[in-house]
């Protein structure tokens, strides 16, 4: 069912899907896809552009997917049924996190070609790999002292030091680096970079203006609220606000009637109204953790039945830890709130004195 603010949105194609292993056109030259993913989400779009480089005729792929034989299958089926016999020229990873990069070593060793991301995201995806900062004793000992104290989720945690690196098994051993403000030739349409932070290090959607089309990764989505976390490989980072810019930025720059091509959910118009959305959506949590704790100091676990209205699985709390964390820490960088490690060894945080 939809929610009021998806109301709000207007999806030009509907209810329509593109078939697994098949492709769905959303604009001239621009092709939708859908992979599985063994989570809550449980897809992400990707998008094959019509292109020629030197003189040859072929596509672009942008986003790549989770490395798993269900992944691998679904792209074998696009390769014998959707490319028109043209090779694939370019790989563009729009940022670091497995269902987007993690099939782009296989992708580019296949076509011969190159993956375009930027420096930021390709040397974060080298450190996830080893397991910085993405589970582990470290991440488990972050997480506990800031009030995780299920022993379950905590374990969990502690043996997933590689989940990274099973999603993303391994990454190509070069690229091409993409900056913000750059333009990205495909065929004859020219794509902007725009830089976003607060997700991912350096994430990079992609604008063609004459088309108006925004391929947005995971920046903007249409029915979620973008994941922005706080983790123990940046333990007093402060994310939100910058996320939260960087979306303001976008919107500021591009039409409403933009046509939105997201990660998750369907393509929408009606970017301003979505932007003001999120930006509505963060300002009440921030509300909601400030009366909270105007009632008594709390750690980010307590938050999370301030923040989060549902029953969250192991896996979900660790992303909705992160999350409590970055309005934890918008409101203490800001000066809101003060915080303090208590003898438990737990940081909580209180109105500013």
């Amino acid at each position: 069912m939809a929610n009021p603010d998806e109301l709000q949105l207007v999806y030009p194609l509907g209810d329509s899907l593109p078939e697994p292993g098949s492709t769905l056109e959303v604009a001239p030259g621009i092709h939708w896809l859908r992979m599985p993913l063994p989570f809550a989400l449980d897809h992400i779009n990707l998008w094959l552009l019509r292109d020629r480089q030197d003189g040859r005729e072929g596509w672009t792929i942008v986003d790549c997917g989770i490395d798993s034989t269900e992944t691998r299958a679904a792209w074998q089926q696009v390769f014998d049924t959707a490319l028109q016999g043209l090779p694939v020229l370019r790989v563009i990873v729009t940022h670091m996190h497995p269902d987007h990069i993690g099939l782009a070593h296989w992708l580019t060793e296949r076509w011969q070609c190159r993956m375009w991301i930027s420096a930021t995201d390709f040397g974060v995806a080298q450190l996830a790999r080893s397991g910085t900062g993405h589970g582990g004793d470290e991440n488990a000992d972050f997480l506990a002292a800031h009030g995780l104290a299920d022993a379950q989720t905590l374990e969990l945690i502690r043996h997933r030091s590689d989940h990274f690196a099973q999603l993303v098994p391994a990454l190509p051993t070069s690229y091409r680096r993409l900056l913000d403000g750059m333009v990205v030739q495909v065929a004859d349409a020219r794509w902007r970079c725009i830089a976003g932070h607060g997700h991912a290090p350096e994430h990079i959607s992609l604008h063609d203006a004459q088309a108006g089309v925004l391929i947005a990764g995971d920046m903007v989505l249409p029915r979620i609220s973008t994941n922005v976390g706080v983790h123990g490989n940046e333990p007093e980072g402060n994310p939100l606000p910058m996320y939260l810019a960087s979306i303001a930025r976008t919107a500021a720059e591009l039409p409403e009637d933009t046509l939105v091509l997201p990660s998750h959910g369907r393509p929408f118009k009606g970017l301003h109204t979505r932007v003001s959305q999120l930006r509505r959506h963060h300002d009440d949590r921030l509300a909601d953790v400030m009366a909270a704790l105007a009632q008594r100091p709390g750690s980010a676990a307590d938050m999370l039945p301030v923040l989060f209205r549902r029953e969250l699985d192991a896996h979900q709390t660790t992303f909705a830890m992160a999350e409590s964390l970055a309005h934890l820490h918008m409101l203490w960088h800001g000066g809101q709130l003060q915080r303090r490690r208590d003898d438990d060894g737990v940081w909580r945080f209180a109105p500013a004195a």
